[in-house]
């Protein structure tokens, strides 16, 4: 049994060839990973396979039809169909603000009692928390990841739903502030970060370690240079080259920090302050960061 199985639903399955290639593809070989992607058409029972229709209330484009995945997802999760009394979304702004804090809590709750062995059901969506390296380390836990792939104007927004009142662990996440044609690119994306992180993937596990976005400090990584040490005249940096471990270590954590303030001065505020040397402090300081307080700020 591999380590992980991956059950992808595409009006496009073809798409997700590409996932036989490079190292994806030697992990199911090596019986790591093992990928399905199956035609949310199969689950279709008319002539033309419809898999959408037009959205309730107006407006343009069209929307996947709940029907359709959850025939479909039935059958993935091994569930039987139920009926869910319920109204989603009836009302954009809770009526008791204050309450706010609390439900987010729940959620959260309810995704960390799913044990490991629980199936998570995943989708991209444009409109949903972004997707970082913690959840992809998080997911790289997982023994079964159901990804949906959307396409049109998305998915009805009771599929999600639905799935959470079945006490199904549901995610929702983008992958950045822009709208794709469809999920297909999306889930690629997530696939890559996640199973990468799965035991036994990387050739060598010490070149995950220094990575961008990696640990609770997280910094972008320094940036990287090979053989020959000078060219077209551009010479890499002469501490590289000195032999001097701690020397280099120091460079290209001070590197780090450099590049990090620089392209993404949110992650420099949300380090620790009391989790940082002396040396780290020093060269936040010469950045201009304040480390006086919990989190570095300007």
């Amino acid at each position: 049994m591999a380590l992980m199985d991956i059950d992808i639903v595409s009006v496009f399955p073809e798409y997700f060839e590409v996932l036989n290639l490079s190292l994806l593809g030697k992990a199911q070989a090596k019986g790591l990973v093992h990928v399905s992607s199956h035609n949310l058409r199969d689950w279709t029972h008319d002539v033309h396979h419809s898999v959408d229709d037009t959205p309730v209330g107006g407006g343009a484009g069209m929307v996947m039809k709940p029907e359709v995945w959850a025939e479909c997802l039935d059958e993935l999760l091994g569930l039987a169909p139920q009926e869910i009394v319920e109204t989603v979304h009836e009302t954009a702004i809770p009526d008791n603000t204050d309450d706010i804090d609390d439900a987010s809590v729940t959620e959260d709750a309810d995704v960390a009692k799913h044990a490991d062995d629980w199936p998570v059901l995943i989708f991209p969506n444009p409109s949903a928390p972004l997707f970082t390296q913690a959840d992809a380390t998080e997911l790289s836990r997982k023994q079964h990841l159901i990804f949906g792939c959307g396409r049109y104007e998305g998915y009805d927004a009771r599929i999600p739903e639905y799935y959470r009142a079945q006490d199904v662990d549901v995610r929702e996440y983008s992958i950045g502030d822009y709208v794709l044609n469809g999920g297909e690119v999306a889930v690629s994306v997530m696939l890559e970060a996640i199973t990468r992180l799965i035991p036994g993937f990387m050739g060598n596990a010490e070149s995950i370690v220094e990575e961008s976005y990696t640990g609770d400090n997280a910094l972008l990584e320094h940036y990287q240079y090979t053989k020959p040490a000078v060219w077209r005249g551009m010479a890499v940096p002469s501490v590289l080259t000195s032999g001097d471990h701690g020397k280099v270590d120091r460079f290209r954590r001070d590197e780090a920090l450099a590049k990090t303030s620089r392209i993404r001065p949110d992650l420099i505020e949300a380090l620790d302050c009391t989790a940082l040397d002396k040396k780290d402090r020093k060269a936040l300081m010469a950045l201009g960061w304040n480390v006086s307080g919990a989190h570095p700020r300007r």
